[in-house]
């Protein structure tokens, strides 16, 4: 049974309409007139509604079960997708999924968190949340590219990395400095995209990018809106006022230069068309991609330098 959030119940409705109507229009012209006139009151609707959410719900909708995860992007996006797995040391993290692909006839290492949709998948997945050999596996593909003058492109969705005993004892925080320095000195363009949580160093390990986007109902924060209730306010009652004031939606997070573009989701959220929300994903990924490509090695790394180097920066 499809997972609905209580705010999303009359968009989601009608988009289940457009869907069963566009089933018939495609066996039936008949149906063509009205099914445009339904889409466009979705459309409208889901402006309306969606625009009046609290960060919030935007949290709640970037965790949403239904929500695309990175294999659902790479089938759409990608072709010719050989997965490499293991970090060589010590074992293969299923919370990362990463391999070589053909992007646009372009050759690419694509790299992402990857969560479960079952009980069991999440149990394999560890919920998306990755142990030091993820972190290693990653900085191993990263290497890769760089050796053989391939694009990199990643997807973000954790709630962050791991803290289990097993992960500390492996060296957690060790391995995600590593995944920042090598991703900050790697010759071969980086697009990043938070298709879903963006969660601490676990996120900002796959995130050292040319570019970062973000989906429109994505989040990305050095805590949880509930892990900041905790601390500050001992209670997670006060998670929504956390989310508030961390500022970690889209448009904050644009508005603050921490990331370069907002991907729009179809209506109803990414969740709602998984087709859809990938065509809207590659169309931005390759606008990026196209402006690094005839960048030289330094000037990538020049131009990643200098972006991070402006994130904090106040002018009085």
């Amino acid at each position: 049974m499809a997972h609905v959030l209580a705010f999303e119940r009359p968009v989601v409705e009608l988009v289940t309409r457009v869907r069963e109507l566009r089933e018939l229009a495609s066996a039936d012209d008949r149906f063509g007139g009205e099914l445009k006139r339904l889409e466009e009151k979705a459309a409208k609707l889901a402006r309306e509604v969606f625009s009046k959410l609290s960060p919030m719900q935007k949290v709640q909708l970037s965790r949403h079960p239904n929500r695309p995860y990175t294999l659902n992007y790479i089938e759409r996006m990608f072709t010719d997708f050989i997965e490499l797995h293991g970090d060589r040391r010590f074992a293969d993290d299923p919370a990362i999924v990463g391999g070589l692909a053909s992007y646009h006839g372009q050759s690419v290492v694509v790299v992402g968190h990857q969560k479960g949709r079952t009980t069991k998948e999440n149990l394999q997945r560890n919920f998306g949340m990755p142990n030091p050999e993820g972190y290693r596996k990653a900085v191993r593909l990263y290497e890769l590219a760089d050796r053989f003058g391939l694009p990199i492109i990643t997807f973000i969705d954790t709630m962050g990395a791991f803290p289990g005993i097993g992960a500390e004892e492996r060296g957690q925080s060790e391995a995600i400095g590593v995944a920042l320095e090598v991703m900050s000195r790697v010759g071969v363009p980086i697009v990043t995209t938070i298709i879903g949580e963006g969660g601490s160093g676990g996120a900002l390990a796959l995130g050292v990018a040319n570019r970062v986007l973000v989906l429109e109902f994505s989040y990305y924060s050095v805590i949880s809106p509930e892990g900041c209730a905790a601390i500050l306010w001992k209670s997670p009652d006060y998670a929504p006022e956390a989310a508030e004031r961390l500022k970690i939606t889209a448009p904050h997070l644009l508005e603050l230069g921490i990331v370069d573009r907002i991907v729009e989701e179809p209506p109803g959220g990414a969740h709602q068309d998984h087709d859809d929300a990938a065509r809207r994903l590659d169309r931005a990924i390759w606008a990026e991609l196209r402006e690094l490509l005839p960048l030289s090695p330094d000037e990538l790394r020049e131009d990643r330098y200098r972006r991070f180097r402006r994130l904090g920066a106040f002018v009085a």
